[in-house]
C-alpha cells in the first residue's frame, strides 16, 4: 500500500539511467507515492542535463557509467540544479571518491539497499538532511564536506575490496561450476547476503514470483533443497575452487 501524500506539491524527481529496465523499475516504485513524482528519464547524462533544465527537478537520481555522456561527466552541472543521488552498481573507491568530490550529495548501491530505504533517502535529500552511503562504501556524509573529511569514506570503501573480489569469485564459479545465468548469479548473490524474496525483487525490479522461479533455478543446479544449503555451497564451492 502507498502512504500517505505529504502536504504540499508531490517531490519532483528525475531518473538517469540508460538501463530501461532500470528506469523503469525506479519509475515504478517512486510513483507509487502520492508525495513523489517522476518528472523525466535519461538515457544518458547529456539527455540528463538537458531534462534537469527544463523540468527543473528537486532530486536526481544518477548512475555513472553511461554510453555518450557519462554520470561522472554530467555530475557537477546537475548538482548545481539539485541534490544528486548516485543509484548505480560501480563500487569502485576510486569512482565513490570522485562522485563525491563531483558534488553527489549520495551514493547507494543496487542490492545493497531496500525500496523503503531508498524512498526515504530521496525524501531525506530534499530536506537537506544527512545523505546516504551504501554500507560497504563507508559512513553518511554531509553535503559540502571538502575533500580531506571525505577521506574516511573513501578509506573505509576500500576496505570493501575483499569482498568485492570475493564476490567476483563467486560469479566466475556461478557461470562456470553451476551454468548460472547472470540474472540467477545476481539473486543468489542477494540470497547470500541476507535479503527476502520481497527485497529481492524490490531491487531487482522483477516480481516476487519470478524471484521464486529464479530460486527454484538455482536451487536446482546448486544440488539444494534450502536457503542455508544454497548460500554454503555458493560460498563454500566459489572459496576451494578459486583456491587452486
Amino acid at each position: 500500500m502507498p502512504d500517505q501524500a505529504l502536504p504540499g506539491p508531490p517531490l519532483r524527481v528525475l531518473v538517469a539511467d540508460d538501463n530501461p529496465v532500470v528506469r523503469a523499475g525506479l519509475t515504478a516504485l517512486l510513483s507509487v507515492h502520492p508525495d513523489i513524482e517522476v518528472v523525466a528519464e535519461a538515457a544518458d547524462g547529456e539527455q540528463a542535463l538537458a531534462l534537469a533544465g527544463r523540468h527543473r527537478p528537486e532530486v536526481v537520481l544518477l548512475d555513472v557509467r553511461m554510453p555518450g555522456t557519462d554520470g561522472l561527466t554530467a555530475l557537477p552541472e546537475l548538482a548545481r540544479l539539485a541534490p544528486v543521488m548516485m543509484l548505480t552498481y560501480s563500487t569502485e573507491p576510486e569512482v565513490v571518491a570522485e562522485a563525491l568530490r563531483r558534488g553527489a550529495s549520495g551514493y547507494l548501491v543496487h542490492g545493497e539497499f531496500t525500496a523503503a530505504e531508498l524512498i526515504e533517502a530521496v525524501r531525506e535529500l530534499r530536506e537537506g538532511r544527512r545523505c546516504p552511503v551504501s554500507s560497504s562504501l563507508g559512513a553518511s556524509y554531509q553535503p559540502g564536506e571538502t575533500s580531506s573529511q571525505m577521506q574516511p569514506v573513501v578509506a573505509q570503501s576500500s576496505k570493501a575490496r575483499p569482498v568485492r573480489r570475493a564476490s567476483l569469485r563467486r560469479r566466475a564459479a556461478g557461470w562456470l561450476d553451476f551454468g548460472l545465468s547472470a540474472r540467477e548469479v545476481e539473486v543468489m548473490d542477494l540470497i547470500a547476503s541476507g535479503m527476502n524474496n520481497r527485497q529481492i525483487a524490490a531491487t531487482c525490479f522483477i516480481s516476487e514470483k519470478t524471484v521464486k522461479n529464479h530460486i527454484n533455478r538455482i536451487f536446482a543446479k546448486l544440488h539444494s533443497t534450502s536457503r542455508s544449503q544454497a548460500i554454503a555451497r555458493w560460498l563454500g564451492t566459489a572459496g576451494e575452487g578459486w583456491a587452486r
